[in-house]
């Protein structure tokens, strides 16, 4: 068995440090826009929409660029950089114009390391293990997306709830990620190798993007418009009465879920049908969102998170997987932009109609049209091409 590249390694640790680092201000930052600032449901859905729409264009254009430098350190850097730049701004926020435009910094900053990175994920891996590969990288990522979110509840209590120094505090480990991405990542791109003498990417080149790619792509798109905004869930738990110092707690659990599954699930992508693993996510996600309609009270909304949880965990790494294996090696970063840039306008569109359904029909209707989607895309995936088992 192939062991996972050390570059993979450097990439899920920078990952975890930046993740803690944004899920501490994540786990707050709907309660604090909603408590603190007095903003509507609607403006979060808003503003996290246009963030992750921001991030998935950004994508299309660093995973165009790394494909055409023939190098992906450098806009990783850059994008772990600019996020990092960004922290303060949320700790200075004194309106909600402000944290847009913290989230649009923070999310351009996302979109600019994202393509080119998981590009460079599957550059230096074997084949053979690339579910492997991508399942680690994302357990790493997610063991940030839950430590943040821990670390927030503990100095939301020792700090008397004080959400503006709790941002301060979250600058720390994003400038270790950046230290790490400087230090610790090594560069290779697998279609420089293989092509040596081969000209520079052109958008004609887009083209080579076969069917198999678009197909995934479509799924994954449908497949976000049942996935909206995280924020929703800690509004929703919070409406059942989670007290302000323990909001963080929704994405803790949500997120050791994720973490714990991850990996599992990136090695039995290796292994099993894309479409089976695929399948059960989905149907975690529709058990998911009528859990969250239905169920009154705390402990079925944290039930409904951990599932929420577990449908990431078996998706998120096989999707990028999928992604990489239906495009040539020396697209993959375009690949990998075009990809988000479709699941981000999703996104966006999910996060606004999540809002707008939030504040006409309550909280149930929201997550009632989420498990549609879901199960929109479920049969989508069911009714269409198989995919090759890995």
């Amino acid at each position: 068995m192939d062991k996972v590249p050390r570059t993979v390694w450097a990439l899920g640790l920078v990952s975890l440090f930046m993740d803690l680092s944004s899920e501490i201000i994540h786990a707050l930052l709907p309660l604090f826009l909603t408590t603190t600032l007095g903003v509507s449901v609607v403006m979060v859905g808003l503003i996290d929409g246009i963030a992750e729409a921001t991030a998935s264009i950004s994508k299309v254009f660093s995973g165009y660029i790394s494909d055409r430098m023939g190098r992906r350190k450098p806009l990783i850097l850059l994008g772990y950089g600019l996020g990092a730049l960004s922290k303060p701004l949320f700790a200075l926020a004194g309106s909600a114009a402000v944290v847009l435009a913290s989230r649009f910094a923070d999310r351009i900053g996302k979109g600019l390391r994202g393509a080119p990175r998981d590009a460079l994920v599957a550059d230096v891996t074997p084949e053979a293990i690339h579910g492997r590969a991508f399942g680690l990288r994302q357990s790493l990522d997610t063991v940030g997306a839950f430590a943040g979110p821990l670390l927030a509840i503990g100095l939301m209590a020792a700090l008397s709830d004080d959400i503006r120094l709790v941002f301060w505090i979250a600058v720390v480990p994003a400038i270790l990620a950046v230290l790490l991405v400087i230090f610790g990542v090594e560069d290779r791109c697998g279609h420089e190798q293989a092509m040596p003498n081969r000209p520079p990417i052109t958008l004609v080149d887009l083209r080579l993007l076969e069917s198999p790619f678009w197909r995934v792509t479509a799924l994954g798109s449908v497949f976000t418009l049942a996935r909206f905004s995280e924020a929703f869930l800690i509004l929703k738990a919070s409406a059942e009465g989670l007290p302000l110092t323990f909001a963080p707690a929704v994405l803790v659990v949500m997120n050791i879920v994720y973490a714990a599954g991850a990996y599992p699930a990136g090695i039995a992508s290796d292994r099993l049908s894309a479409r089976t693993l695929l399948g059960w996510g989905l149907a975690c996600l529709i058990l998911a969102d009528l859990l969250l309609a239905l169920v009154p009270g705390l402990l079925g909304a944290f039930i409904g998170i951990a599932l929420w949880g577990l449908h990431m965990a078996l998706t998120q790494g096989l999707m990028a997987k999928l992604v990489a294996e239906r495009a040539p090696p020396e697209l993959r970063g375009s690949a990998f932009g075009l990809f988000n840039l479709a699941t981000g306008i999703a996104m966006l569109v999910a996060s606004v109609l999540a809002g707008l359904l939030w504040n006409q029909f309550g909280m149930s209707v929201t997550f009632a049209t989420g498990a549609a989607f879901a199960a929109a895309a479920l049969s989508m995936l069911l009714l269409g091409k198989r995919t090759p088992k890995r």
